[in-house]
């Protein structure tokens, strides 16, 4: 079950930190609050200077402050000051979100684009539509200009329409904060037609969320029928996307009455908070002597998707015996205490240790986690399990360094056609059908391995400039992929490309990828044998020549 923190990091690790990264990390958030200060004040200074009625309130300019507060640094970091409207847009729709009857809330409206090279004096000359709430990445900007471009090729607009800002359609929503949100929004917009360009998601720290979507798609001149049709089909979707029914007492897991894996409580004995995300925490403790991992939902944020993938990874987890796969021990199930225990990995998550303690895989090391990591990939795949999930975050370290699979809260049992649908797991290593809600199989598991193989070999965030989703559209509309380093051995960026091909047929079964991981490590470790015996014999004979 997914526990997402601020660093897309989940799983049963052991806490470990630095006082250098520690103290960057305090100096990185003393800035973010200084500019977060700056753009408030930014922001306050411009709608008092539009006269807005709003401003006029004596609680206006606290109501402003909390609504920074609420959202992450990001949010100041990224939106346009030049537009203090948008903001209050924003805090409108949170605060409409709060009636439950209300959601989802969302507004949309045109927006225009500033192509690559285009200057921000002739954005404004000629633009009749307001620019979008959020900063472009670069990729958005550049597929502005090169479409603008084929509109003049397809002699749709004339010789200078290349030049001008380009209006397509900004849909923000806004509803409580759950599971799968994303997936559910993005659904909503693929069913209309509508790709999206750019896209930003906030949560706030009290459980909501906004989310403003660029796309294109649709007439421009058509804005209030998008509304229209956005109102329908979010009624067509019902309780997914509305507020869900009331919770049972109990979480219904299915049995063959031989397993006994229904834990007690009162027997947990609870140590330190190791990790802690928007709907759970985690904690070392023990039960019965042994050192364990527990993962207790927080109650006030269960509800019926939740309940839902908590019994799907109980289910899952109970079934798997595998070295390389983390060892379940048991659940406890009625609600408010949902929790699941498990082995503690006192080596923590390969995630912490590649990007919070900067910690580098030597060939050796990193051809022996990729293949702990096939072997587990290729049990769950033989028992019909696709884990839909796969990324640094989820695999852990014992204290014997022996990598284990993670967190199936989104994981499946393959249903008999052997394709499945609906939009899982994290963008950054997401295969691009998944993106896309196509049919997938065991083989997006085989994508998302490529993504690690990477971040194992150059110790990097996949896509580390781009917001998560921008790094999906850009997936799915532009084929983007990793750069694979020049060093790289061969066979192993030649596995890369593999894992992460475009269709699904082509990428190769886990099967194929332990051969291809244990040939190329047996290469490295005779290529290692001969660079030992070539100076073991340099330095016998050195001494020959001394004695000569």
């Amino acid at each position: 079950m997914a526990m997402e923190d601020a660093t897309e990091s989940c799983g049963s690790w052991a806490a470990a930190d630095s006082s250098p990264v520690h103290t960057r990390q305090k100096l990185m958030q003393q800035q973010q609050q200084r500019h977060k200060l700056d753009v408030y004040n930014e922001v306050l200074r411009r709608l008092r200077e539009a006269g807005l009625p709003e401003v006029q309130s004596p609680s206006f300019e606290d109501g402003l402050w909390n609504h920074f507060n609420r959202l992450p640094a990001r949010y100041a970091l990224d939106v346009n000051v030049e537009r203090a409207e948008d903001v209050l847009t924003h805090k409108k729709l949170l605060e409409l979100a709060e009636e439950p009857a209300n959601r989802p809330v969302f507004a949309v409206r045109l927006v225009q684009i500033i192509g690559e090279g285009q200057s921000t004096s002739n954005y404004f000359k000629h633009s009749v539509h307001p620019p979008p709430a959020f900063g472009s990445s670069p990729n958005l900007g550049a597929l502005v200009l090169e479409a603008s471009k084929q509109d003049v090729e397809d002699g749709d607009s004339d010789a200078n329409s290349a030049h001008l800002p380009r209006p397509m359609h900004e849909i923000t929503f806004s509803t409580n904060d759950k599971p799968k949100l994303l997936s559910l929004l993005t659904s909503l917009l693929g069913e209309l037609g509508l790709n999206i360009q750019e896209a930003h998601a906030f949560s706030t720290n009290d459980g909501y969320s906004l989310d403003v979507f660029v796309v294109e798609g649709w007439p421009y001149e058509e804005t209030e029928q998008l509304r229209d049709l956005l109102q329908k089909e979010i009624h067509k979707m019902g309780s997914p996307l509305r507020e869900g029914n009331s919770l049972p007492e109990h979480v219904q897991i299915p049995t063959d009455g031989i397993d006994v894996w229904e834990i007690d409580f009162q027997l947990l004995k609870f140590g330190n908070k190791v990790a802690s995300g928007s709907y759970g925490d985690l904690y070392r403790g023990t039960y019965h002597s042994q050192d364990v991992a527990i993962k207790v939902l927080r109650p006030e944020r269960v509800n019926i998707d939740m309940q839902r993938e908590f019994a799907q990874e109980v289910f899952i987890m109970r079934k798997v015996r595998h070295k390389n796969v983390v060892q379940f021990i048991g659940a406890c199930t009625r609600p408010p205490k949902l929790c699941i225990v498990t082995e503690f990995m006192s080596g923590g998550s390969v995630y912490d240790y590649l990007h919070k303690q900067k910690g580098i895989f030597k060939l050796p090391a990193l051809l022996r986690v990729a293949i702990d990591i096939s072997k587990g990939m290729n049990y769950l795949h033989q028992n019909n399990i696709i884990h839909r999930d796969l990324k640094a975050a989820n695999l852990l370290m014992d204290e014997n360094e022996v990598v284990k699979v993670a967190d199936f809260g989104v994981a499946r049992v393959k249903v008999e056609s052997g394709v499945m649908t609906a939009e899982t797991g994290t963008y950054r290593w997401m295969a691009p059908e998944v993106i896309e809600h196509k049919p997938y199989d065991h083989k997006a598991d085989v994508f998302s391995f490529g993504i690690v193989l990477w971040e194992l070999l150059t110790a990097k965030l996949p896509y580390e400039y781009l917001t998560p989703l921008q790094a999906a559209v850009g997936v799915v509309q532009k084929g983007l992929r990793p750069t694979i380093p020049k060093n790289a051995h061969p066979k192993l960026a030649a596995l890369l490309e593999g894992c992460w091909k475009q269709e699904p047929t082509d990428r190769p079964d886990f099967s194929e990828i332990l051969e291809t991981l244990q040939h190329i490590a047996k290469e490295v470790g005779e290529e290692s044998d001969d660079r030992r015996k070539e100076k073991s014999s340099s330095g016998f004979f050195s001494v020959l020549r001394r004695n000569h």
